[in-house]
């Protein structure tokens, strides 16, 4: 499988009304595998006063980044309105597998607004094929199995919209647990040798009953332990969108409404649910863009720091 160069970018517009040219994203930087732990950051932190907008972390197909702009200003991500900064001037940006080769940033506040261009880098997937799977894992005819299904789709779609008043990606994310990588986010699934829709999960083999642990404090806003795809499923709100996913858990030690912190454990590896072996799938969403949570340890550590420092 090819690698990926992480792209790692600071990009800031100055403070006025919507640039005609705005100032063009500096080269890409490559970097190295996600760190464990947040970068160190300045003891100060001075909030804008201005309304200006900077953007820093993984700029690529399936990216996450962060924001620094005036406190409570409007954001729009290739023009689409995508929440507000919080009271710091801070928010959390992503970008879709499909994304094309620019993004633009606005963030408006008191009548004014800034706009920020952003370089996009394109990703190559691969073709993993899985065999082995139970057919109704795959194709589900019975009509118990296709019940089961649309209730977990309900419960899903529930915990989806949750819209918790949080911060946890300023954490800087740490991996859920350690364990040999045996899928990567974006590949084509080709499943009992039917091809199906790309794999938006990072999957993490290890022993069963490996604790899995909140890369980012949160609220837990789903805990099933017997999903019919997912098996032992949990949900966290991150705030502000950002919602990542745990499947095929053997066990949960939380529960829905649950406040967990950086580094807790929320369940154990497992093989339940659409697996054929013990793994963690996890997963990220971003106001219903698919993100590949493996950028986020180094981005969102880096992307801080970085913006700490820009003020």
């Amino acid at each position: 499988m090819r690698a990926l160069a992480l792209v790692l970018l600071l990009a800031a517009c100055v403070a006025g009304e919507a640039p005609a040219d705005p100032p063009a994203s500096p080269a890409p930087a490559e970097s190295s595998a996600p760190s464990e732990a947040a970068a160190p950051v300045p003891a100060s932190d001075v909030v804008p006063t201005e309304l200006s907008l900077r953007c820093a972390g993984a700029f690529t197909q399936g990216g996450v980044a962060l924001c620094r702009t005036f406190p409570g200003a409007a954001i729009l991500v290739d023009g689409v309105a995508s929440g507000e900064a919080d009271a710091q001037g801070w928010a959390v940006i992503g970008f879709s597998r499909e994304h094309a080769a620019q993004a633009q940033v606005r963030a408006r506040a008191s009548g004014g607004e800034v706009t920020l261009d952003l370089a996009i880098a394109p990703r190559e997937f691969d073709i993993q094929r899985v065999s082995g799977l139970p057919p109704q894992t795959v194709n589900p005819t019975d009509p118990a199995v296709l019940a089961r299904i649309a209730r977990d789709l309900a419960l899903k779609r529930e915990a989806f919209a949750s819209a918790a008043p949080l911060e946890g990606w300023l954490d800087g994310f740490v991996m859920p647990l350690q364990g040999t990588v045996t899928g990567r986010w974006g590949n084509q699934r080709i499943l009992n040798g039917e091809p199906r829709d790309p794999h938006f999960g990072y999957d993490i083999a290890a022993p069963e009953g490996t604790p899995v642990r909140a890369p980012a404090s949160g609220v837990v806003t789903l805990a099933s332990p017997d999903m019919h795809f997912e098996g032992g499923l949990v949900f966290i709100d991150h705030g502000q969108g950002l919602i990542t996913m745990y499947l095929h858990m053997s066990s949960l030690d939380v529960a829905v409404g649950d406040s967990v912190s950086q580094g807790q454990v929320i369940g154990a590896v497992g093989a339940r649910g659409r697996a054929t072996g013990p793994h963690l799938c996890w997963r990220m969403r971003w106001r219903g863009t698919q993100l590949d949570p493996s950028l986020a340890p180094e981005a969102l550590g880096v992307a801080r720091a970085e913006l700490r420092r820009s003020q």
